[in-house]
């Protein structure tokens, strides 16, 4: 997850380092239009389904010489998945499965990462879903930390993935021809906040 930082700012933050000043983790908001959640799951062994996320609201803390003291949090109403088909997004809707209201959210809240090497991390933490909190291991990548080109602001992108069991969550009607397994994907983006 770490990027790679030139000699000047190694040098930098060796100087704050010894001079016993701090450096504080930047602050940075999800661009909701190039940040994606796919996930999917098997019908009776015929296809694999696909359903997304899209348009989300999320912060992350980045903290780019101390990565594991970075953080991430998103939300997301559960009225707001993308299924294809109108009748698929009814049925999720009904009380097979969600049977949720307008206001039912969906979060993600980091509480630990483990920094695996200078790109990768894994990032657990606490995934509330229809209404239940367990925790779930996002195996992330760091795809970028640069300057955007088009509006010259810091800009980070990332990749994860998870797999979670719906019927942690209270979704598992109809497991297993319908696999209990979820498999979900993950792309964002962020800027940096004003």
């Amino acid at each position: 997850m770490k990027n790679l930082i030139t000699s000047i700012a190694l040098s930098t933050a060796a100087s704050l380092f010894a001079s016993g000043q701090a450096i504080a983790a930047d602050e940075y908001v999800l661009d909701s239009s190039h940040s994606q959640i796919v996930f999917s799951y098997e019908h009776l062994g015929y296809s694999t389904t696909y359903g997304m996320f899209s348009g989300f609201a999320g912060e992350i803390s980045y903290d780019e010489a101390d990565p594991a003291a970075s953080s991430v949090t998103v939300s997301m109403k559960e009225t707001d998945m993308l299924t294809g088909w109108e009748a698929r997004f009814n049925h999720f809707m009904g009380s097979d499965f969600f049977g949720a209201s307008e206001e039912e959210e969906i979060t993600f809240s980091s509480t630990s990462i483990e920094v695996t090497s200078e790109t990768t991390a894994l990032i657990t933490g606490d995934l509330t879903l229809n209404g239940v909190t367990k925790p779930v291991v996002l195996d992330a990548k760091l795809n970028q930390a640069n300057v955007h080109p088009r509006n010259q602001k810091p800009w980070l992108g990332f990749d994860a993935s998870a797999t979670v069991l719906r019927s942690d969550y209270g979704l598992g009607a109809f497991a297993p021809f319908i696999s209990d397994e979820v498999k979900v994907l993950i792309s964002i983006e962020a800027e940096k906040a004003e």
